[in-house]
């Protein structure tokens, strides 16, 4: 068996449905293509959309047949990348913003990817999904509560797949611990931490010149948890939320914004437009998740001031716990010395998730986990089952962001949790990434 893929690796190879009771088995690369081909197209050929292009070219039975991108630039290097892996040079779309919408008129596309700004992917995927194509949009799919409706109305009433693209779901150590909470290693789950810790001042909302990005002008409107997603993702299975219990309420705490401004005074000096700016994001937000059930979350925006990335997942149940941060488990009665840590490595080894058995077959973005989450989005296209995340579990993930800002505005008042599932979670039964 190959050897387990630690935190550190993920990173390093990085670039930067209700009630499903089945997971779709994933052929090892190399394998023969399904004789039924999925016809694809890409909206966004920037970093990250040409990162998941790139991926795709690479599972059998996948053509990209299309790519949109209002920058001609980024958008002939997609074209360029895609012919060089083999294909046909995919026809592009581009001229203003909504040049999209002529790639959706396209009768020979079964899905879509979406890798633009955070701001136009509700609009997308829902003009996706009206066209009738399976849609994968990046995280976070939406940002307010009347966005997250949307896209669940949407999909609802089109009837078609939608599912956010959060990839940290779909890790290796992530899944091999949703495997030992469902065989009850760890007892009854009561308590998860989550974060993304990640500084992200110098490449992500600014350049390396100091400029502003896209990203950063949400610094400038905004104090709330900006980008959830990837602390949540696999919280959302190991406990059992949307699927027997569900998000109650919400309290989130920010700090004042102090990173942003100390960064540009150490690198460009306290003369510095944007050192002198003022910016609503508060450095650390710290939100407490109730559920119904008496579980708790504790969720940490933590995007601005100087660390290494961590995402510091602890789950925490009657009979154990698992620390990413630590890599470790604690197993009362199972653990050799009493109340002392041991590595989670061997426990990696022995609850890995089907999924990742065929370690030959993951190599393709951060660490495999695009590779694995983008086939078993195609492969649910193709046999037209469903994704294997569903459209309650994506915004459940983004309504953190609305529910966060609601709370701080309000001096960190209690925030109800809107039920996506409209009372469904009470029957719902787990569906991700079932290892059976």
């Amino acid at each position: 068996m190959s050897k387990p893929m630690g935190r550190r690796e993920f990173l390093g190879t990085a670039a930067h449905g209700a009630g499903v009771l089945g997971a779709i088995s994933m052929l090892p690369r190399g394998a023969a293509a399904q004789d039924k081909p999925v016809r694809v197209g890409v909206i966004g050929t920037g970093n990250r959309g040409k990162s998941l292009a790139g991926t795709m070219i690479n599972i059998p039975g996948v053509s990209i047949l299309a790519l949109c991108d209002i920058n001609a630039e980024n958008l002939a290097a997609g074209q360029d990348l895609i012919e060089k892996g083999g294909q046909k040079r995919p026809e592009a779309y581009t001229g203003d913003d909504y040049a999209y919408r002529k790639l959706l008129e396209r009768d020979d596309l079964d899905a879509v990817v979406i890798a633009t700004p955070w701001h136009w992917h509700t609009p997308m995927a829902v003009d996706s999904m009206k066209a009738g194509k399976a849609t994968a949009c990046e995280v976070p799919a939406a940002m307010t509560f009347e966005d997250c409706w949307l896209l669940v109305d949407t999909q609802e009433s089109t009837g078609t797949p939608c599912m956010m693209l959060e990839n940290w779901s779909f890790r290796q150590d992530n899944l091999a611990v949703l495997n030992m909470i469902r065989q009850g290693l760890l007892g009854e789950i009561m308590h998860c931490h989550c974060a993304h810790s990640h500084d992200c001042i110098d490449h992500w909302f600014f350049d390396t010149d100091g400029n502003i990005r896209w990203g950063g002008e949400y610094l400038i409107k905004y104090n709330r948890d900006q980008y959830p997603t990837h602390s949540m993702g696999p919280v959302l299975s190991w406990m059992d939320i949307n699927c027997g219990d569900a998000f109650a309420t919400c309290t989130s705490t920010a700090t004042r914004s102090r990173g942003i401004n100390a960064y540009f005074e150490r690198k460009f000096g306290a003369d510095h437009p944007n050192a002198k700016r003022e910016y609503k994001q508060g450095d650390i937000v710290s939100s407490v998740i109730r559920t119904h059930g008496g579980k708790t979350i504790v969720v940490n925006y933590d995007m601005q001031l100087p660390r290494p990335y961590d995402n510091r997942w602890m789950i925490q149940g009657t009979l154990g716990l698992y620390d990413e941060a630590r890599s470790s488990v604690y197993l009362e009665g199972q653990s050799p010395k009493y109340h002392e840590w041991e590595p989670f490595a061997p426990y990696q080894e022995k609850y890995n998730h089907k999924w990742w058995k065929d370690m030959a077959a993951m190599s393709d973005g951060h660490g495999g986990t695009d590779y694995l989450e983008l086939r078993q989005f195609l492969d649910a296209v193709r046999n037209g089952t469903p994704t294997p995340i569903d459209i309650y579990d994506s915004v459940t993930m983004c309504s953190v962001i609305p529910m966060s800002e609601k709370s701080i505005s309000g001096g960190s008042a209690p925030v109800e949790c809107p039920d996506f599932t409209r009372g469904k979670w009470k029957t719902r039964k787990p569906y991700f990434a079932l290892d059976v």
